[in-house]
């Protein structure tokens, strides 16, 4: 690997690491529900980039498959949430 890809993927996930510290915070320390909603999306899509870039330094194709399948469970808990708050209920 070359020093300049290793950098930027050190550099990478020092930032990424550092959004989902800032994503938990926000999620225990929201001031509405809806803030902590928001804050949930973005740890899972931070979740997603870490494990990308995990699967970019280790040279495997099988993290890709649980980014894709984070990155789903993701969107289908937020648009779940965000259906209760907006009408209490998820299933009609």
């Amino acid at each position: 690997m070359s020093p300049l890809l290793d950098f930027a993927l050190n550099a990478g996930m020092v930032s990424v690491a550092l959004a989902v510290l800032m994503c938990s915070w926000r999620l225990l320390k929201g001031p509405e529900i809806a803030d902590r909603v928001l804050a949930l999306d973005t740890l899972y899509m931070s979740v997603v980039a870490l494990i990308i870039l995990l699967d970019i330094r280790w040279d495997t194709v099988l993290l890709f498959e649980a980014a894709l399948l984070v990155a789903m469970l993701g969107f289908v808990s937020t648009v779940a949430l965000a259906r209760y708050i907006n009408r209490g209920d998820v299933v009609e």
